[in-house]
């Protein structure tokens, strides 16, 4: 097998979603990310070297129709638990609040309004 050379400089997450405004104002307010862009029907919004570039999309799949499928993210912070403290008066919909798993990992788990789901993470054994 040939070792590639080219390297994934960042990522971005693209979420449809039914609207778009609410869906930007709630990562800005609540999570605490920034508004980036506004291309026509579209928000894009970032924090650090994350972004979401969410798309109006009303007549899609309602998310939370997906079952297991509505998680799209794992965000790996260098600190989990501040983050939870940074959110948690703001956010109605975390379905986990930081916890220690068995491979190494502690995670929390949030829901957008719109029903996408995600993980915050931190490295147990980075030091």
């Amino acid at each position: 097998m040939t070792e590639s050379r080219a390297r994934i400089l960042r990522h971005h997450h693209v979420l449809a979603v039914p609207d778009v405004e609410a869906a930007a104002r709630w990562w800005i307010e609540v999570m605490g990310f920034e508004h980036w862009m506004s291309p026509e029907g579209w928000r894009f919004v970032r924090r650090g070297d994350c972004a979401l570039m969410m798309g109006e999309c009303p007549d899609a799949i309602p998310v939370r129709d997906l079952g297991d499928h509505q998680y799209f993210a794992y965000f790996e912070l260098d600190d989990v638990d501040a983050y939870h403290a940074e959110i948690r008066g703001r956010c109605e919909t975390i379905a986990m609040a930081p916890t220690d798993r068995p491979w190494g990992m502690r995670e929390m788990i949030v829901a957008t309004p719109d029903g996408h789901r995600m993980v915050f993470a931190e490295d147990l054994e980075k030091a």
